[in-house]
């Protein structure tokens, strides 16, 4: 899947029919907050930015993306006015894969982005992830302790889900609620903290491995390591 924000509905649509035709999955957005609400949906595999947006920049919307672990390994091409190597640089200086000068033609774009989808996709997945005797499998939504079955709500799992596909990483409070919940939940970070809680305990012994960082969040530490 891939996502391009662009304000242009001309430039946007003509971009849009040109991914699908070449066999890609794409969303297309005028502006930031379609798109935010999109990435609490799903996460896709790759983000086309252009610069000038309403709301945020391209640029704001890129360091946001390369701030979060949840998603800073997902690729971003952005598209700059063929005059301005500053914003090139700057794109490029944050993180982003690649850039695309406009005007530019629709078959550079998709060569563009078919070379960094083979530079910065990984070759084998793992549909299952684990850590010591845990092991949760992503399609199937089983998670199993020494294989036995461990019962964990909707929200339960889709937490240690996060912490097991970012291990060591302190991820905040904020970033967990909105990642499980979503940016448009009503409600307190405390919400974080009591899933937290009942999600150590059905994990047994296992449950110590998420810790506390204080100040920032939670972290699930490794099990080898223990």
């Amino acid at each position: 899947m891939i996502y391009y924000v662009e304000d242009d509905q001309s430039i946007r649509d003509l971009m849009l029919y040109t991914l699908h035709a070449s066999g890609f999955e794409a969303k297309g957005f005028p502006k930031s907050t379609p798109f935010w609400e999109a990435m609490d949906e799903k996460k896709p595999d790759m983000i086309l930015l252009d610069i000038m947006l309403p709301e945020e920049s391209g640029i704001d919307i890129l360091k946001e993306l390369k701030s979060s672990p949840l998603t800073d390994k997902i690729p971003v091409i952005m598209a700059t006015a063929r005059d301005s190597e500053y914003d090139t640089v700057i794109g490029l200086d944050f993180g982003a894969d690649d850039y695309l000068a406009k005007p530019f033609g629709m078959m550079e774009m998709v060569s563009r982005i078919k070379a960094v989808l083979r530079r910065t996709s990984p070759h084998d997945v793992p549909q299952t992830l684990t850590n010591g005797d845990i092991a949760l499998d992503k399609l199937r939504h089983v998670v199993t302790i020494s294989d036995k079955p461990v019962s964990l709500t909707l929200k339960e799992f889709e937490l240690l889900r996060t912490f097991m596909e970012h291990p060591g990483q302190a991820l905040t409070r904020e970033q967990l609620l909105s990642t499980v919940w979503g940016t448009d939940f009503i409600g307190e970070t405390r919400t974080v903290d009591v899933h937290i809680g009942t999600l150590r305990t059905k994990l047994g012994r296992y449950g110590s491995l998420i810790t506390t960082v204080r100040g920032v969040g939670y972290r699930m530490e490794d099990a080898n390591e223990q």
